[in-house]
């Protein structure tokens, strides 16, 4: 055969693509081979078959590179769809907003009420907003749970409207309940808001476009569970330490500064 004179590397190499482009030929490449006379293809697909058996790292490695490049083109489209929506992730006016409107770094946080790694989170975010002056912190109900997540939702939007969304926050993810409107209401009353008022308020189209708004921004920006925070535009999945917490608003404060 003509490969028994070509050199060695070069046959390395051409077999090392044609086992490749074979493994990971489109049916539109298949269609082509086709067009060879049948005792070629035989030929060839013997000749690759017999190189992938001597060397299956060929094809180890080619699926490494075809993850690697999924992966990164992956990233791409969330960075290209995160800009996209930064203004409704950084300025929808029905997203409560905490600690300073006018901070120098934006901490964003899509959270659940039935979710318990968020009611772990709550109070480091709290402690969080209390010792950071300039950090501007904007909640993004994020119901995926149950049905009761989506009421401790419009609920907290509700007490936005009345003027006490953080009291009404921080006390839902304190105190365990069903979310049930009974609950719904005495967490209300202990924090000085109007429960009549708030149960009304719960049923507003106005307050459930706010939510579909979040689930399709997190769903665009590529948020799956919660809780899910993006400091400046990078996300932090999970739940996060306090001190994680600094580090990475220091570190975003010193890259904008």
């Amino acid at each position: 055969m003509l490969l028994n004179f070509m050199p060695s590397a070069f046959v390395r190499g051409a077999m090392t693509a044609l086992a490749v482009a074979t493994f990971l030929a489109p049916p539109a490449l298949a269609q082509e081979q086709s067009s060879f006379e049948p005792e070629k293809v035989d030929a060839i697909e013997e000749i690759v078959r017999q190189y992938l058996l001597e060397h299956p790292e060929v094809v180890i490695d080619a699926i490494r590179e075809y993850q690697e490049r999924e992966r990164i083109a992956q990233e791409e489209g969330k960075r290209e769809a995160l800009e996209a929506n930064l203004a409704q992730l950084w300025s929808d006016p029905d997203s409560p907003i905490l600690g300073n409107p006018d901070g120098d770094v934006v901490l964003v946080e899509f959270f659940d009420y039935r979710c318990p790694y968020c009611k772990v989170t709550a109070p480091r975010l709290q402690a969080l907003i209390k010792e950071d002056p300039n950090l501007k912190v904007i909640m993004k109900e994020f119901p995926i749970l149950s049905p009761q997540s989506l009421e401790g939702a419009k609920a907290a939007i509700a007490a936005a409207k009345q003027g006490m969304y953080e009291d009404f926050h921080f006390a839902l993810m304190e105190n365990p309940g069903d979310l049930g409107e009974r609950h719904l209401r005495r967490i209300a009353k202990q924090v000085g808001a109007d429960p009549d008022l708030l149960i009304e308020e719960m049923a507003s189209v106005e307050i459930a476009q706010a939510i579909e708004r979040n689930r399709s921004l997190g769903r665009a920006i590529g948020v799956t569970g919660t809780p899910a925070m993006f400091i400046g535009r990078t996300l932090i999945p999970g739940a996060v330490e306090l001190d994680q917490l600094r580090e990475l608003v220091a570190a975003t404060r010193r890259e904008a500064s």
